[in-house]
């Protein structure tokens, strides 16, 4: 058995009903920033007043920044960053999905650190500079099921058509919140979306070179559950036992990202969705998903054996395509979002150019003619 080393210092408080902790527990600070999306939902169904009487219980005053859209941009993180200066806050939270979670540990960077984020940035045109200032604490209070990033600390930023991720020991939260019972009202579409991000995640990070026993055990763990409770999640979102389920194997995902990693999937994905904002990550991620595990799975054929088998099937890849009709998005085209045949080669290279990093953690390296094959089969 290989060497490994297993660090996730997050505290995690899972179940229905835990957000009411949030009013009783010791947290990092006296003053935090909220940080969510533009989008009304987080207002609308209360969530937002609840976090924020939960913080005023607990002696914690709170400012919200509501400048996060679906793929979080640079210049977004910066005025966070400015927000948590001129508010005086001393935490972050990140409440909502993974776009503002995401966020929120980029600000928290930002916050104390100089310069432009961008400088910190590995890949693209990122300059790679160490963080000088260990950033804020965040606290994760997850109101979706799809990145895993409240138990990761990894955050994903665009900068122009460059979609990148960045993460190190101090960006993981503090803090996660994980209540099912805030994932409820996400609509089916969403709910699909964001549960075949965690099974990517699951997926990859046991296929990639850097998998170790523990980091299996999620994954594997993950797969199973959204399996099992994905579909019952999108058809009716009000399943507390199948969103419970649901949100556990994302956690569970995002604990295989911090003790694995993603592969090239998410390069490409990444790169559609940094070139395409209107595409959704979840969705870019399906678009690409048959042609890459087909590829693999005729290199790696013990890895793919072994995924079914904690299914309960002979085929991973047809458990695979079973999903994806259960949830009703096995028929998602990339012309549908405005990508053209022509774009494929510049989504490849941007793939390459931004993430090549996740393309040296396939057991098989692909070559960029082998992964434009993959977006052209994919293509529809």
């Amino acid at each position: 058995m290989k060497s490994f080393v297993n660090f996730i210092p997050t505290k995690i408080y899972f179940g229905p009903g835990q957000l009411q902790v949030l009013g009783e527990i010791g947290l990092p600070g006296k003053k935090a920033l909220i940080v969510i999306t533009s989008g009304k939902s987080i207002r609308a169904n209360g969530t937002l007043d609840r976090v924020q009487n939960l913080l005023k219980k607990n002696g914690v005053e709170s400012a919200v920044y509501d400048g996060i859209q679906a793929n979080p941009t640079k210049e977004q993180v910066m005025a966070g960053a400015v927000m948590v200066k001129n508010e005086k806050c001393d935490f972050v939270i990140g409440l909502g999905g993974g776009s503002p979670i995401d966020s929120a540990k980029s600000i928290a960077v930002m916050a104390v650190n100089p310069g432009d984020y961008w400088d910190y940035i590995f890949g693209g045109t990122g300059k790679g500079q160490p963080v000088p200032n260990q950033p804020l604490p965040v606290v994760a209070v997850t109101t979706t099921a799809g990145t895993g990033t409240e138990a990761d600390p990894w955050t994903v930023v665009t900068n122009g058509d460059e979609k990148i991720g960045f993460g190190y020991d101090a960006t993981f939260p503090v803090i996660a919140i994980v209540d099912p019972e805030l994932m409820v009202t996400v609509p089916p579409n969403l709910t699909a979306y964001q549960g075949f991000d965690a099974f990517f995640h699951a997926a990859e990070c046991y296929l990639a070179t850097i998998a170790t026993p523990i980091s299996e055990l999620y994954s594997l763990k993950s797969i199973e559950l959204l399996v099992k409770s994905l579909p019952a999640a999108v058809k009716d979102g009000k399943n507390l036992a199948a969103r419970t389920d649901v949100a556990l194997a994302n956690t569970l995902s995002g604990m295989a990202e911090s003790t694995s990693c993603n592969t090239s999937e998410h390069s490409l994905a990444h790169a559609i969705g940094g070139m395409f904002p209107n595409v959704t990550h979840g969705a870019a991620l399906l678009m690409v998903s048959k042609a890459w595990f087909n590829h693999f799975a005729l290199l790696v054929p013990e890895r793919f054996s072994a995924m079914a088998k904690v299914v309960g099937t002979g085929c991973f890849c047809e458990t695979l395509e079973q999903l994806r009709r259960d949830c009703g998005v096995d028929d998602l085209k990339m012309s549908a979002f405005g990508i053209k045949r022509e774009d494929l080669p510049a989504i490849n290279d941007n793939a390459w150019d931004t993430m090549g990093g996740l393309f040296e953690l396939d057991r098989v390296k692909l070559t960029r003619a082998e992964s434009l094959k993959i977006l052209e089969e994919s293509y529809r």
